[in-house]
């Protein structure tokens, strides 16, 4: 059963030797997700599972130990999933991924076992829901922490050319995270979603199916857009 759940963006800007100069702008969102991380904690669940978007060849489940690398972004910074010793072998952590073993790394997370799941950002809803609901079954206090981001249109310097349905999408999604909406979530537009680049809504709808019926309560953290992409931290306890 689901007991907590968070919600962090994944740019490899958190990552301050990624930011250089530019670090101080991501304190705020920073530390939010250390917030979010800790209710996580709290929660004393029986495992962790970390959920990111995925390209193809990088989707499906990661044992806990496998390593990231940030080199892809011009620095020397290696991580492992949760506290398990470096896994040998040639898989290796999407990018969601390696973010997301890097918080917990950061947070000095050792609160349970730790997996996670490279999700494919074009997943159907319906298998989404599937997903979650299956990741939650059984007795087993799990806890999710879901990466994504929000829209990557909100202005013209943005990755993706500017739309202006992206601050009302980023909006309601923000809206929806922040008082744990699993009815929103669910309804959110795939292919609207994916117009505006929208990497977190695969795992948004996965959270919604694993969260459906416990009653969790919600609590938006940060929801700010200073590169013209939407990120939000939420906490869900």
């Amino acid at each position: 059963m689901l007991v907590a759940a968070a919600v962090c963006p994944c740019p490899p800007l958190l990552v301050p030797e990624v930011a250089g100069g530019a670090a101080p702008e991501m304190d705020a969102a920073r530390a939010a997700c250390a917030d979010a991380i800790g209710v996580l904690a709290a929660a004393r669940p029986d495992r962790l599972a970390v959920v990111g978007p995925a390209g193809p060849g990088q989707q499906g489940a990661f044992p806990a130990g496998t390593r990231g690398s940030l080199r892809g972004f011009g620095v020397d910074v290696e991580v492992t999933l949760g506290d398990a010793p470096g896994a040998d072998g040639e898989q290796s952590l999407p990018a969601s991924l390696t973010l997301a073993a890097w918080l917990l790394a950061r947070t000095g997370w050792h609160a349970a076992p730790v997996t996670a799941l490279g999700l494919d950002e074009a997943l159907a809803q319906d298998r989404c829901a599937d997903a979650g609901r299956d990741l939650a079954a059984g007795p087993e206090r799990v806890a999710l922490l879901v990466m994504g981001d929000g829209s990557a249109c909100r202005s013209a310097k943005a990755p993706g050319a500017y739309d202006e349905r992206a601050a009302g999408f980023d909006a309601d999604a923000a809206r929806a995270l922040g008082a744990a909406d699993t009815v929103a979530l669910a309804a959110i537009d795939q292919a609207v979603a994916e117009e505006l680049r929208a990497s977190g809504r695969s795992g948004w709808q996965l959270l919604a199916g694993a969260a459906a019926g416990t009653g969790l309560a919600g609590r938006l953290l940060h929801d700010e857009a200073p590169y013209g992409v939407g990120y939000f931290v939420a906490s869900w306890s």
